[in-house]
């Protein structure tokens, strides 16, 4: 599928159903649980307050580390057989490939990411999120997703992110996943504007690292369900471990170690959502947005 076939199709988003949504420029998707098996190659064992070691001893239906308690188990028989991406030997030898995106998307174009990593790029170790609830710090897996890290990087030092908001919340209770997300730089996060989750910054790059399942603490890129490769700014924190119902299909770059209670205090916060109370996640666009306004202020790769 090119750039271009995407165009008539929905916003890239994690599927709340547990299942791939139709393809659209606007992110989510679907993740499985067990941070045992998060190992992301470059071994990722930093814990979200405690709550990432946790799960790993965790089986996929046991969700016991944060966010609501109720909702679905996830089956891990029922969860696709995944092919680990392979990791790259020397990062000095990476060559990302970003190319514009065709699709029509609203996009906030700053520049296309260099193709090489640079030293800082290379050993970069952690990504600060300074919201307006505090910061939430992500140990990067550079190692294993170093393009993506490499466009974090990139957008970061262009303030791509600042005053930005984070326009999407899943709970448990109302669509069976808790997910944050964030990175569209023109999401108004109301839970009214339809295009939200559909905005990015005119380039998309290809998946990486695909393989680890998705638990409490995993940050990964959003994309269409059915549109692999389309990644672009917009990223998820998950934050329970229902999540194993998610398919292996986005790439995880880090875990966050510091800041999950702000995550958990946006959950419990609740969802606004549409006035005639429909979860505007749909194929047209738009996001139930955090009753709790998150606004980032500023990015920072280190």
């Amino acid at each position: 599928m090119t750039d271009t076939d995407r165009q008539k199709q929905p916003a890239s988003r994690v599927s709340t159903t547990g299942r791939t949504t139709t393809n659209r420029r606007r992110l989510g998707g679907t993740l499985g649980a067990g941070l045992g098996v998060l190992a992301l190659v470059g071994g990722l064992a930093a814990c979200s307050d405690g709550s990432a070691k946790e799960a790993a001893g965790a089986t996929p239906s046991a969700s016991a580390s944060a966010g609501p308690s109720t909702g679905p188990s996830a089956v891990p028989s029922e969860l696709p057989t995944a092919t680990p991406s392979a990791k790259p030997t020397d990062l000095r030898k990476v060559s990302c490939e970003y190319r514009k995106d065709d699709t029509g998307s609203p996009a906030k174009f700053v520049g296309f990411p260099p193709k090489k990593l640079n030293r800082a790029v290379i050993k970069a170790s952690k990504m600060t999120v300074r919201t307006n609830l505090g910061n939430i710090v992500i140990d990067l897996a550079t190692g294993d997703a170093p393009c993506t890290v490499n466009s974090f990087a990139f957008l970061a030092k262009k303030n791509y992110f600042d005053n930005t908001v984070c326009h999407r919340l899943t709970t448990v209770e109302t669509n069976g996943l808790g997910l944050l997300q964030c990175g569209d730089p023109q999401a108004k996060g109301d839970g009214e504007n339809p295009t939200d989750g559909t905005g990015g910054p005119g380039y998309l790059f290809n998946d990486e690292n695909l393989g680890p399942q998705y638990s409490r603490g995993v940050v990964f890129m959003a994309q269409p369900g059915d549109a692999s490769n389309s990644n672009g700014s917009q990223f998820v924190i998950s934050y329970t471990d229902e999540n194993a119902q998610l398919p292996q299909s986005y790439t995880p770059f880090g875990i966050v170690s510091k800041g999950m209670e702000i995550v958990d205090k946006i959950a419990k916060g609740g969802v606004n959502t549409a006035k005639d109370g429909v979860d505007i996640t749909s194929d047209d666009g738009g996001s139930n947005a955090p009753k709790i306004k998150v606004r980032i202020k500023d990015v920072i790769v280190s």
